[in-house]
């Protein structure tokens, strides 16, 4: 059982989008062994933010399950037969970290996203996870709109493809005006970025 909490006073948070996934779509193998560097990456920046006390956002999708929890849906997603399930294992959400379920490609798209953000006074947001041409780009997209700034880590996106990731990327940098260093360059704060 998760416990809840009230989301922090934090200048900036981590969202990751679409980690939770079975990958069960065709070329769904493929696309974890792709994408396995990219979820370690991930996964060092997660514990370097929860390390700072920077807010950790799960913005994931909830496969049409309505009734769906985290919980339920890692426990969906790490069943041996589900070729997701060695991503979801490094990925799984700790007690602390935040859970929005979205339905639609952004995860600011009716969902509590943009008011819990704007409750803990949060002004950039870090965009980690999976599709960096689709979801990502996307929840970015609509954070452009509500005018946070944007940084996504070049290497914490994953997509089907290397050029999938360049052309989202550089999408991103172009128009959402994102920036998008490696993970590694990023100063973590929960006052400032």
């Amino acid at each position: 059982m998760r416990t809840r909490s009230h989301f922090p006073k934090a200048s900036t948070a981590l969202l990751l989008v679409d980690v939770i996934n079975p990958c069960d779509f065709p070329g769904g193998r493929a696309f974890v062994q792709r994408n396995l560097p990219v979820a370690r990456a991930i996964a060092k920046l997660a514990e370097r933010a929860r390390g700072r006390h920077v807010p950790v956002i799960y913005v994931n999708d909830n496969f049409g399950r309505w009734r769906s929890d985290i919980d339920a849906l890692v426990a969906a997603c790490t069943r041996p037969d589900k070729p997701g399930a060695a991503i979801v294992d490094l990925l799984r959400p700790h007690s602390k970290d935040f859970v929005v379920l979205k339905s639609t490609l952004s995860g600011f798209y009716q969902t509590p996203l943009d008011a819990m953000l704007r409750l803990g006074g949060v002004r950039t947001v870090i965009i980690a996870g999976f599709s960096a041409d689709n979801c990502v780009l996307f929840t970015a997209a609509d954070a452009y709109m509500r005018e946070f700034q944007i940084v996504v880590p070049r290497n914490c996106v994953g997509a089907k493809s290397a050029d999938d990731v360049r052309r989202a990327l550089r999408s991103m940098r172009s128009v959402l005006d994102a920036r998008t260093p490696p993970a590694r360059g990023l100063r973590l704060s929960k006052s400032h970025l």
